[in-house]
């Protein structure tokens, strides 16, 4: 017996041995990512129940269509089963008006006769005077509809019922594009310019967030750059000052902007007292009220990110670059501002978000023509009680997010890499 070998216990070989212990660290990996995984299971079931579960149960009412097959349930399954080809029997149109007729009495019909207004307008009335046409005997119900609203008779009139009786819907997530489905041919068409309303909506958001973005960027590079060349402890107190407007709540701030604005505001008193200018200028109730309140509301969200870069950059970058020869504005354009794209992307994405869902400052400070897509919103929760708008644009804003995050992460992981080699 060999020297080497040990009686009960089989001598491993390399390649064994490397394998039993990459097994080991596997296990030690995995035991890891377990307790990891446990740790953060109270927060991810807080975020998931709390967050991501409410938001997924708003946006799925942009797609569902309950009112038809709630009011009308035995008239639903019919309209699924018909054809769709040719006009019902007399057995569907008899079962309609039963059903009308129930929701009539039941206080339901204006439910049903609403969402049928969505496809056309025409409609609504169609199925609130439909209860009375229905003969009492319940005889020729089909025959005696026809005579009496010729609509009846129409092969797209059945069609729009069928559609309206899906349990999903495309409709407002085509209307928040200024987009319908036409009742007559079935096709997707262009609302008239008369009604295009939410494409010019979102375009008004878009470029409204836009243009406070670049003022916050424009306004608050300097500042943070000011701040970062400041010693500590005053750099600590102005910082202060800046997030002191945090401690207001936002109506008040708002509110605050329109004394100070309004005609005869403080602003206005004071150029008119300097001679500046003639006569009180407009600066609320419009574009320019909204653009100075959301700019000054949104700042710090930019100064924080950026002042954050900035005091992370070592000024000796600077003073080498002009020691070799690089003017001092050359210098600071070409070695100090691209060390603070991280912190100006990561600012100027968070101010753009926040700003394409506000909707108390443009409430307040703004006219007719300077709501955004919030108002919106906020409009068929709380007036028309139609949510499935309101989740549709709702949708609109938070696919902008995403594309915008999705966007930044590429810009961001480019720029590393590029950094990296």
């Amino acid at each position: 017996m060999s020297q080497n070998t040990v009686i009960g216990s089989p001598r491993l070989s390399p390649a064994n041995s490397r394998l039993s212990l990459n097994q080991r660290l596997r296990q030690v990996d995995r035991a890891k990512t377990r307790r990891s995984l446990l740790l953060i299971a109270p927060l991810l079931t807080f975020v998931v129940v709390c967050f991501i579960l409410p938001i997924l149960s708003i946006l799925s009412k942009s797609v569902e269509n309950p009112e038809f097959s709630d009011t009308l349930p035995k008239t639903t399954v019919a309209l699924q089963q018909w054809s769709g080809k040719e006009l019902p029997d007399e057995s569907l149109y008899a079962l309609l008006g039963k059903e009308l007729i129930s929701a009539r009495e039941h206080g339901q019909i204006a439910t049903v006769a609403k969402r049928i207004s969505y496809e056309n307008p025409s409609f609504r009335r169609l199925l609130i005077t439909a209860p009375r046409l229905i003969p009492a005997d319940g005889i020729n119900v089909k025959d005696t509809m026809i005579a009496k609203q010729p609509l009846w008779g129409e092969l797209s009139t059945w069609q729009t019922l069928q559609r309206a009786a899906r349990p999903l819907t495309s409709y407002y997530l085509l209307a928040v594009f200024d987009r319908k489905v036409d009742s007559k041919t079935g096709e997707i068409t262009k609302l008239p310019a008369s009604q295009a309303l939410y494409i010019n909506v979102l375009l008004r958001t878009l470029w409204i967030a836009l243009v406070v973005t670049l003022l916050c960027v424009g306004i608050g590079y300097p500042l943070a750059y000011w701040l970062a060349k400041q010693p500590t402890n005053r750099a600590n107190l102005l910082m202060i000052l800046v997030l002191l407007p945090f401690w207001t709540s936002l109506i008040v701030r708002t509110a605050s902007w329109i004394v100070l604005l309004q005609s005869g505001g403080l602003i206005n008193h004071a150029l008119l007292g300097l001679g500046i200018i003639d006569h009180p200028l407009a600066l609320v109730f419009n574009r320019i009220g909204v653009f100075i309140s959301m700019t000054h509301i949104l700042l710090p969200f930019i100064v924080l990110p950026l002042y954050a870069v900035m005091k992370g950059i070592s000024p000796s970058y600077i003073r080498a670059a002009v020691s070799l020869g690089a003017h001092p504005f050359i210098a600071f354009w070409r070695v100090y501002v691209p060390q603070t794209y991280a912190g100006v992307a990561a600012g100027a994405l968070l101010v753009f978000m926040m700003a394409i869902g506000y909707y108390v400052t443009p409430a307040l400070l703004g006219g007719p023509d300077d709501q955004m897509v919030s108002y919106f919103v906020a409009f068929f929760t709380n007036s028309t009680m139609n949510w499935g708008m309101a989740a549709a644009l709702g949708s609109q804003l938070l696919i902008i997010v995403m594309l915008l995050y999705v966007v930044y992460v590429r810009v961001t992981r480019t720029s590393a890499e590029t950094a990296t080699h």
